[in-house]
């Protein structure tokens, strides 16, 4: 009776749960998210503004001028323990490989890096649809970060 009931339970606890919005992940091709994310942020874009800043640094030889674009997201939370309450998004238009995605706990910022190229694809979401800011980072040290919008039917 005993192992009856043993076997019931086990099969009424949850499996390791896999991140709310796993549909809109990619193929797992290296097995890199087999185990269960350490951390999930997941929110919803509610509002955003564009930030186009203009830096000279006049205590250096030869004097660089940098032009940083970035789009500041707000958002609400959608899934128990997010904590974001912010997404920074910075586009390079240099470098040849993107800095990590990375969740400051602290400030609750998501910071992002996308190329250039990709900013008026961005913003096209922003503009059009419901978008959504995905995070996650698993024990092996795997982060994937995505923004995404829900299904849409086509017309």
């Amino acid at each position: 009776m005993r192992a009856i009931v043993l076997f019931f339970l086990l099969l009424s606890m949850p499996l390791a749960a896999a991140p709310l919005h796993s549909q809109f992940l990619p193929p797992d091709d290296q097995s890199l998210r087999q185990e269960a994310p350490e951390t999930q942020q997941l929110l919803q874009v509610t509002s955003y503004s564009v930030v186009v800043g203009n830096q000279r640094q006049s205590n250096q030889q030869p004097i660089p001028v940098t032009s940083p674009l970035t789009l500041r997201l707000k958002g609400k939370p959608l899934s128990k323990g997010t904590a974001a309450s912010q997404v920074l998004i910075s586009f390079d238009g240099e470098s040849k490989s993107l800095k990590k995605p990375v969740y400051d706990d602290k400030s609750k910022t998501l910071n992002l890096n996308y190329p250039l190229s990709q900013y008026h694809v961005i913003l096209d979401l922003l503009r059009n649809d419901t978008v959504y800011v995905q995070f996650l980072s698993y024990a092996n040290g795997h982060v994937w970060a995505d923004l995404h919008t829900g299904t849409i039917r086509a017309r």
